[in-house]
């Protein structure tokens, strides 16, 4: 099995595609071993210097800290995928195996995770992150940023040029995007 990596806008992320299934639940972000009871998840979560991993449909993004250099920890994590994926398991996280809850929002809200999920989400992916919608009050949008983009320097900018910018056009209610 080949594991690419990629670079990502943030030096202290790395995007990992595996050619397998990652999540057929969605997106997850796990930043502690305290969050998982996922044995591949643990292990990456050990490696010294890793501070957190996110799951796509088709890749995972680790995070690094500053001090630490990819050199250190880009091989484990690529043996760790590649024994995962040799001993036959299809996915890291599988829908069969989980409850998914979902809110019900209002018509604003429903209308926002829909630009969320079309049209900022797989632009955000493919640099190995993701954007989720969080709430909508008083005009303000709060989104929560995971994987490459969490802690990204050039975030704030995707953030306000990009995401405000689309979410305001196509909706007039919205006045301003926030990040937590």
């Amino acid at each position: 099995m080949f594991i690419q990596t990629q670079e990502t806008p943030n030096p202290n992320s790395l995007k990992f595609i595996t050619g397998k299934g990652v999540s057929n639940d969605g997106p997850y972000e796990f930043l502690s071993q305290n969050q998982t009871e996922i044995p591949i998840l643990k292990n990456i979560l050990s490696i010294n210097g890793v501070t957190g991993i996110f799951l796509s449909e088709d890749f995972l993004s680790v995070n690094k800290s500053q001090d630490e250099k990819w050199e250190n920890i880009k091989h484990i994590v690529i043996s760790h995928l590649n024994e995962y994926y040799q001993d036959g398991n299809e996915f890291i996280i599988n829908k069969n195996n989980k409850l998914n809850d979902k809110k019900n929002y209002g018509e604003i809200e429903n209308k926002i995770i829909k630009i969320l999920d079309t049209k900022i989400r797989p632009a955000v992916a493919r640099d190995g992150g993701d954007i989720t919608f969080v709430e909508f009050k008083d005009g303000k949008v709060k989104v929560m940023l995971k994987g490459s983009c969490s802690g990204c320097p050039s975030s704030t900018l995707t953030l306000k040029q990009g995401v405000q910018n689309l979410l305001c056009h196509y909706i007039p209610e919205v006045k301003e995007v926030l990040a937590i």
